[in-house]
């Protein structure tokens, strides 16, 4: 690392030192930017602006790129400030008689209000077009502050622009809101960051490696001031060998992908021993628990936009890490996917009250690990696919046997699926992983096949499948009604009001897959509500005997004959 601070010189904080000067340095806002700089070109400059969003985006900039423009006595073409007029010179001095920048943090008193109106009342020193005042976390000025600034906000005089900046919009009285020209600033997009970061480190002549950069870009959550500060210690920390993906690793206490990337592995092919070893392996270099679950859960989704080519935009990662998430995408599928990010989910919900923490992400580890052997949606694919076969070999047999002896298909469905154990269980010394390896080869050189028609058989089966997977207590009793075939494409449902409501919760989930391994599109579920009968209590002896005298005619003639009377 060149270009060293010496003795004489005073160190200053990239934050600081590369703070943008004009509108067109500024990182990832081109939206506010433009909207600023075309404002300046027809002159129509609102008389109060309100800058929003989170830390480190840029808000304070700009506001001092704007009052510093609207001064400038020779803006450029594309109207930026010139840097060299006196006014440019005396702002970048701090010592601008027109410029006003507070903090309303501890500015946030009636009175203080009041000095400023006080002020807004004198016009701007000769030379200088407008006033302008910068009120920062202006969240928090008090009501009464807030209420005693309405008029001056409304109506200031012509000569005065007021920007307002605060990372809490919500906070703010909606009297102030309706009378500012609002500009929300978004995060900064990891990736504008880390060029941002390769421009400075190329000035400052330090050694980078590109994926430490995006390590801190990402770090930084979309914050510019915060990732400039974590480049600044970690170009400290590197002395000549300069920014290294692995200092920025250790000095910024991140798990390294890999290790998801390993435990992924490991848990699709069931080796829960390797996954109970990286996880080991974690906790010894200090990561916590809960971070590492957290980091799981993100894994597994990114993995699931992997899965789809529209959402690749969505991966906020480099291309070198991306590359690896689209190949370990193909391997692991869509339900493990949704089954894994409930069971980690869950896992975290409960981390905290926890006695056993260890202990607890191991046995989430241990159900990830045991979801295909759970719910063997492969199993369930062959008998659809065994399904298909009758109804492809023998349609004339099936269509008569459906109108005049439907338990035949019954009977013939349930033969070949008897017969599934012969296909499905492993010779001595093939692996679990060898054995789904060589049915999914197996499967890739089958023929496609018609949709199958819905049987009660298969449905039943599948729902108890599905009930096994979901594991929620709360839907076994819904799952557990059987649904009535209407078309042979339609599962219709007859449920009470509340096992209604339980049903929606999962029932667009329970569609994609029964179409999905059915290879039917067209299937539909319905659902009809109804109340059952309520029998209203017998109280007293009269209501009993009634009740029953009129299920069973005889006990009346019985009672007459014997000369019984009801004991009321």
């Amino acid at each position: 690392m060149e270009n060293k601070a010496t003795q004489n010189t005073q160190f200053v904080v990239s934050a600081r030192k590369y703070r943008p000067a004009i509108f067109n340095t500024v990182v990832g806002q081109g939206h506010i930017t433009t909207t600023l700089k075309n404002a300046l070109k027809n002159n129509h400059l609102a008389q109060a602006f309100l800058f929003c969003g989170p830390r480190g985006v840029g808000k304070t900039t700009c506001a001092r790129i704007l009052a510093k423009t609207i001064n400038c006595l020779t803006p450029t073409e594309d109207y930026e400030a010139c840097g060299q007029c006196d006014n440019c010179k005396s702002f970048e001095n701090n010592s601008s008689l027109s410029v006003y920048e507070l903090d309303a943090a501890s500015n946030n008193s009636v009175e203080d209000i009041r000095n400023l109106v006080e002020q807004v009342r004198f016009p701007p020193p000769a030379g200088s077009k407008r006033k302008v005042y910068i009120i920062d976390e202006v969240h928090m000025l008090s009501n009464a502050a807030f209420n005693a600034f309405l008029k001056t906000l409304e109506e200031p005089p012509s000569y005065v622009i007021f920007i307002l900046a605060t990372t809490e919009k919500h906070k703010i009285i909606p009297t102030i809101l309706s009378r500012c020209q609002i500009f929300d600033f978004k995060r900064i997009e990891p990736f504008h960051i880390a060029d941002h970061l390769k421009e400075i480190a190329n000035k400052e002549n330090i050694k980078f490696d590109y994926e430490g950069l995006e390590l801190i870009a990402q770090k930084a959550d979309g914050g510019l001031r915060d990732a400039l500060s974590l480049f600044d210690m970690l170009a400290t920390f590197g002395n000549e060998e300069g920014i290294t993906y692995e200092n920025t690793l250790a000095n910024l206490h991140i798990l390294d992908y890999d290790y998801y990337f390993k435990i992924i592995d490991a848990i699709w092919n069931e080796n829960i021993a390797k996954a109970w070893l990286v996880f080991d392996e974690i906790l010894k270099k200090g990561f916590d628990g809960q971070n590492f679950i957290v980091g799981l859960a993100k894994h597994l989704r990114d993995l699931l936009v992997c899965k789809d080519e529209s959402t690749l935009q969505l991966l906020e990662v480099g291309e070198k890490i991306k590359n690896k998430y689209k190949l370990q995408s193909k391997t692991v599928n869509l339900p493990f996917l949704y089954s894994g990010l409930q069971i980690i989910t869950n896992c975290e919900a409960q981390y905290k009250t926890s006695k056993a923490p260890k202990l607890h992400v191991e046995l989430a580890l241990l159900k990830l690990a045991h979801i295909k052997s759970t719910f063997d949606w492969d199993a369930l694919a062959e008998d659809v696919e065994k399904k298909k076969l009758i109804q492809t070999s023998q349609p004339n047999q099936i269509e008569s046997s459906q109108t005049q002896e439907p338990t035949s298909v019954y009977q013939k469905s349930t033969e070949i699926i008897s017969a599934k154990p012969s296909i499905t269980t492993p010779k001595i010394g093939i692996s679990l992983a060898e054995l789904s390896k060589t049915v999914k080869e197996e499967k890739k050189n089958e023929t496609i096949k018609p949709p199958v028609n819905l049987s009660e058989d298969l449905i039943m089966k599948a729902l108890d499948k599905y009930k096994r997977i979901q594991s929620n207590p709360k839907y076994d009793r819904v799952l557990a009604k059987i649904p009535t075939i209407i078309d042979e494409k339609i599962l219709h449902f007859r449920l009470e009001n509340e096992e209604i409501n339980t049903f929606n919760l999962f029932k667009d989930n329970l569609l994609e897959k029964i179409r999905y391994y059915f290879s039917n599109p067209t299937i539909e579920i319905t659902v009809e509500e109804y109340t059952p009968e309520k029998i209203e209590p017998l109280y007293t002896n009269r209501n009993r005997y009634d009740y029953l005298s009129k299920r069973f005619e005889i006990l009346e003639q019985i009672s007459d004959e014997l000369g019984l009377m009801l004991d009321v």
